[in-house]
């Protein structure tokens, strides 16, 4: 396998599918995969035409997902016509999706890849930025994934965690990354918990509509980030709120404490709060010790580093901070917090403008740069 020909093609392979109309997010996952097609199939089969062959396998893929989004959108828009009939929304089959990708077959990491790609409408990049991975890997790991299940039968719908974990990730790009999928996933989680009982799909759904509630004060008018502790309160929605804690208060009452539970708790301990001020930072720092016990999530413990920064003071966030991989997404934008937090604004401003490079948005991206402007021009 010729890697250094399948480097030196790749730019050419997507300059042709967007010349054939291809949106360049879309091209660019067709050509990861046909890649990771190539390098299966070209060792013992090795074509004639190399960029041909490539730019061939990239456009039936492109169109394979084309047919796919659009069909799912064509299922989306036709549930948003039919009238609602009693309090749970009307019921289409994109849950029973979801359960049929996570396939007993694939790993559960595996088949969160797959799901997300196939039927939540996310890219490969996005997928990618959520598990901390580089895209070419998670590439290879949904293809791995579709070739799985190319041979099987869908038709043992795989367990709630492994949906769970999909629906958190999908709510998570909508709720912050650049696809609004935010209300898709909540009412893809109503009708589970509508479905189920079990502690754990109330706990996702309380945490959703937690953080949901908060959405309206996130950003400005012109999109502008808005930290938390600078939020206008008052736009938060309190129907939301109260309906997320009342939801979390009857799953922690069943004492089956999980992951999505402990993390709506440490959301309504944020919502409670009238004012930054008055957060309970120890019992958040408390709940994060729960967290940190039920799931070895390293950016779990980046985010308990900050809230004991808040509890304990700058100082003792800097040194739970220490302990963390310096590759970790917004750890270095932690670190500048925490750091001015101390009255070390010569630090904080240097990190401020690396984390903005490494912002994984837009208005993350503006946010840290007008952070770290904002201190060099008070210096």
């Amino acid at each position: 396998m010729n890697e250094a020909l399948l480097r030196s093609l790749t730019p050419n392979v997507l300059a042709v599918l967007v010349r054939r109309g291809a949106d360049f997010a879309a091209a660019e996952d067709a050509v990861q995969d046909a890649l990771v097609e190539a390098i299966r199939v070209w060792p013992d089969d090795p074509p004639r035409d190399p960029k041909g062959w490539l730019v061939t396998v990239a456009w039936r893929r492109f169109l394979d997902a084309t047919r796919a989004d659009t069909a799912r959108r064509r299922r989306e828009d036709r549930v948003d016509e039919e009238p609602t009939q009693g309090p749970a929304p009307a019921q289409d089959d994109t849950l029973q999706l979801y359960f049929l990708c996570a396939h007993p077959s694939l790993t559960p990491s595996s088949a969160v890849a797959l799901t997300l790609r196939a039927v939540g409408g996310l890219t490969t990049r996005q997928i990618a930025q959520a598990y901390l991975v580089p895209e070419a890997t998670m590439a290879q790991r949904i293809s791995r994934a579709k070739r799985t299940v190319s041979g099987v039968r869908l038709d043992q719908p795989g367990d709630v965690a492994t949906v769970l974990r999909v629906l958190y990730l999908v709510f998570n790009e909508g709720y912050s990354g650049d696809v609004d999928l935010a209300a898709e996933a909540i009412r893809l989680t109503r009708q589970l918990a509508t479905a189920i009982d079990h502690p754990e799909v109330a706990g996702l759904l309380a945490l959703m509509l937690l953080h949901h509630a908060r959405r309206a004060a996130r950003t400005t008018p012109d999109g502008d980030l808005v930290p938390l502790a600078e939020q206008d309160r008052t736009r938060w929605d309190t129907r939301t709120i109260a309906e997320g804690v009342a939801i979390l208060q009857t799953a922690l009452s069943r004492d089956r404490l999980g992951e999505f539970q402990a993390q709506a708790a440490i959301a309504a301990l944020h919502a409670d709060a009238q004012t930054a001020e008055e957060t309970d930072w120890v019992q958040i720092v408390e709940w994060y010790d729960e967290l940190t016990r039920l799931t070895d999530n390293p950016v779990v413990l980046l985010n308990r580093a900050v809230a004991v920064g808040e509890a304990d003071g700058p100082r003792a966030g800097l040194a739970a901070l220490a302990k963390l991989d310096d590759s970790l997404p917004r750890r270095t934008a932690a670190a500048a917090y925490l750091h001015e937090r101390d009255g070390d604004t010569k630090s904080a401003a240097r990190l401020y403008a690396e984390a903005a490079q490494k912002a994984p948005n837009l208005a993350e991206r503006n946010h840290l740069t007008r952070q770290a402007a904002r201190l060099n021009a008070d210096r």
